[in-house]
């Protein structure tokens, strides 16, 4: 990302939804300051939620340069349970980058020895100036002045963008029809063969259901879930699912050696990378990124990155789950599920309604 900053000559975007200081923020950072030095446009957005620690004078020596910097969403009362989640790199409408990493001190490492283990992917072509057109819709609403619903009917059109390989699928709260969701359930729906690698797993009921009737149809379905999580709150309502999926035949893996922040599905010939988790939050309520790809390069790749990763994880045996959880850990995994697949849903839709 560093280099492709140095050598962008017009044009770069960054959009994180976390951003620490220290390494790597300040190499990102002064990267940036020294191409707005020399004429590039830079624009910066964060969220201001997920970079609440991150002073805006951390930004200062770039906006001297004549570079731009907001806050996304500044924290309001109300206003608290919407938030950018994406990551987003665009460089001369060329490179971008695009994942589930954020850019803070936690990621240093290969995710085995060290560091979180996360998932990004650099594209080149096209996408990569779609991408930026997504950025610049992003901004555009950074200061979250408009009305949540109507907002988002604005850009419905922009909801999806297809080419022979790939598609862009954005999301957020108060869309009346998800096309993130909308693709996954299709493509599950059909699909023989599925590897996810997810940190964060709660999915919707409509999904869960594709996945069950994966292996009813012969088919086969792996899970990688976080074996170390820095949400225990969500690692504990993951856990409520696991006997029910793994009674249907799906295969389910925790990943053991550091804590597990990728997103990677594959279904079939379609890989899907980008901001997203398989939970109520990310499916629902944040703001989302994620690329749908088709061509045949990706799509190995991505399976040899599976299968590192599940080199590296250890499988849940269904025969002695149920029996390790004891009646005060089923009651936590209650909680956790009721908490973020029922409540923080419906406190999301109920400030909606009364935003608009």
């Amino acid at each position: 990302m560093i280099e492709e900053i140095e050598a962008a000559r017009q044009t770069i975007r960054l959009e994180m939804y976390i951003y620490s200081a220290k390494t790597p923020g300040d190499l990102v950072r002064d990267a940036l300051v020294r191409a707005a030095q020399r004429g590039v446009q830079v624009r910066v957005m964060l969220d201001a939620l997920g970079s609440f620690g991150l002073s805006g004078a951390f930004w200062k020596p770039l906006t001297d340069a004549d570079g731009k910097f907001r806050w996304f969403n500044p924290l309001k009362i109300g206003r608290i349970p919407y938030r950018n989640h994406r990551k987003l790199l665009v460089c001369d409408d060329r490179i971008a980058f695009i994942g589930g990493f954020n850019i803070a001190p936690e990621y240093d490492g290969d995710g085995v020895k060290s560091g979180w283990r996360d998932l990004g992917i650099r594209i080149q072509g096209p996408l990569a100036a779609e991408l930026g057109e997504s950025f610049d819709n992003s901004y555009a609403r950074a200061d979250f002045k408009h009305r949540p619903l109507s907002r988002f009917r604005k850009a419905n059109s922009r909801a999806t963008i297809s080419a022979e390989s790939w598609r862009l699928l954005v999301s957020g709260p108060g869309r009346g029809h998800n096309y993130l969701k909308k693709n996954l359930a299709t493509d599950l729906g059909n699909a023989h063969a599925v590897q996810i690698v997810c940190a964060y797993f709660l999915p919707t009921w409509r999904l869960r259901r594709e996945m069950e009737t994966v292996t009813q149809r012969g088919g086969k379905v792996q899970l990688i879930l976080a074996g170390k999580s820095d949400v225990r709150l969500s690692q504990l309502a993951s856990h409520k699912l696991y006997r029910r999926l793994m009674k249907r035949g799906i295969e389910i893996y925790e990943y053991a050696p550091q804590v597990l922040h990728a997103k990677l599905f594959l279904i079939d010939e379609q890989v899907y990378v980008g901001s997203c988790n398989l939970d109520a939050r990310s499916l629902n309520i944040n703001y989302e990124l994620m690329v749908r790809l088709t061509d045949s390069a990706t799509v190995g790749a991505a399976g040899e990155i599976f299968r590192e990763i599940l080199s590296h994880s250890k499988r849940i045996d269904p025969s002695t789950w149920q029996k390790s959880r004891s009646f005060l850990t089923k009651l936590r995994e209650e909680w956790a599920y009721f908490l973020l697949g029922r409540v923080d849903p419906w406190w999301a839709r109920g400030r909606a309604k009364q935003l608009q």
